[in-house]
């Protein structure tokens, strides 16, 4: 059943600080509260915490020549074991997270390759289109260039109607004769 931080204290004769100290160090996972938001220990978080906690209890009751009992190794061996499994658990949901993260890097090169490829393809295009344009300008050109040609020999030659036209015109006025 869970405890409070004050109850584990009292049960282990150490301040709540020391509790709460390793109370802050413990996987989330292990990490829970009531629903006033009070902080609680579960039955595997104490087991670690009084793992802990016990140890500096074992060094001091020796310095002090205090008689204590400590853990047997039975209770040791269960809170090796849970710490194994716990270390187990963390393995697999790590490998798991970068399997998934190596699939997400992979989809994402697939999806820059082909950004790569529409770009090439995009590029070689717009040099065809430029290039079609270019030939398209110079046969322009070409065409007004023979248009042109004609069109100014027309003009040359209308000018030329119109001075021998001005010049009949002028030869045959009556004042001419005067």
């Amino acid at each position: 059943m869970p405890k409070t931080i004050k109850e584990l204290a009292d049960e282990l004769k150490v301040s709540k600080q020391t509790i709460q100290y390793h109370y802050q160090r413990l996987p989330t996972k292990n990490r829970q509260k009531d629903s006033q938001g009070t902080n609680m220990i579960s039955p595997t978080a104490e087991k670690i915490i009084r793992g802990k906690v016990a140890k500096p209890l074992v060094a001091k009751s020796q310095q002090t020549g205090s008689k204590k009992t400590t853990k047997t190794s039975k209770e040791n061996n269960e809170l090796v074991a849970t710490l194994r499994r716990e270390i187990e658990d963390l393995k697999s949901q790590r490998d798991k997270q970068l399997a998934t993260k190596d699939q997400q890097i992979s989809k994402k090169d697939r999806q820059i390759d082909q950004l790569t490829k529409l770009i090439d393809q995009q590029q070689q295009l717009q040099l065809t289109t430029v290039a079609e344009n270019k030939k398209l300008k110079d046969h322009i050109q070409k065409l007004s260039g023979l248009l042109e040609t004609p069109k100014l020999a027309r003009n040359q030659q209308e000018n030329n109607k119109k001075e021998d036209i001005h010049k009949n015109t002028f030869n045959k006025s009556w004042w001419h004769f005067w």
